[in-house]
């Protein structure tokens, strides 16, 4: 369902309202991408993992929980948050880990470099990995004062 509205210029321009069809077939279309690119994430890191040996494998599931642990920065102050609530100490780090740019530039700069460490582009798959899951699940961002974006 669309609404009609007014732009600054007086021109009329159709948006969709949140929760619409469209807005949710957009959510759901977003979320299986996300999901899909879990997948494919996850199975690069495995492989990397049989073809390269235990480091390989290890790396790439320590980089898959090591974003979580950003939660650990917060931690005394936890007990005075709201539910779902991150500690506002807590968000830069859980921010800055949960973002795919970073893992996705360094892949990129990977590629491009001599170093050929399997292990290092596996933690890198894990980690990507681990970003991709939240997306498909509804998890991402927090606010300054911890909470959701929505």
């Amino acid at each position: 369902m669309s609404t009609l509205t007014h732009t600054p210029t007086g021109t009329a321009n159709t948006v969709d309202t949140p929760g619409t069809p469209a807005k949710r077939a957009l959510a759901v279309t977003r979320r299986t991408a996300w999901f899909a690119n879990a997948l494919f994430w996850s199975a690069f890191a495995v492989l990397e993992g049989v073809n390269h040996g235990w480091l390989a494998g290890l790396l790439a599931g320590a980089f898959f929980i090591a974003p979580d642990l950003t939660f650990l920065v917060g931690l005394r102050d936890a007990p005075h948050m709201a539910k779902g609530q991150l500690p506002p100490r807590a968000v830069p780090y859980y921010n800055t880990a949960h973002r795919a740019l970073l893992p996705l530039a360094l892949i990129a700069l990977y590629t491009f470099t001599p170093v050929v460490w399997a292990p290092a582009f596996a933690a890198l798959c894990g980690w990507l990995a681990h970003i991709s899951y939240d997306r498909a699940f509804g998890y991402g961002l927090r606010t300054k004062d911890g909470f959701q974006r929505v």
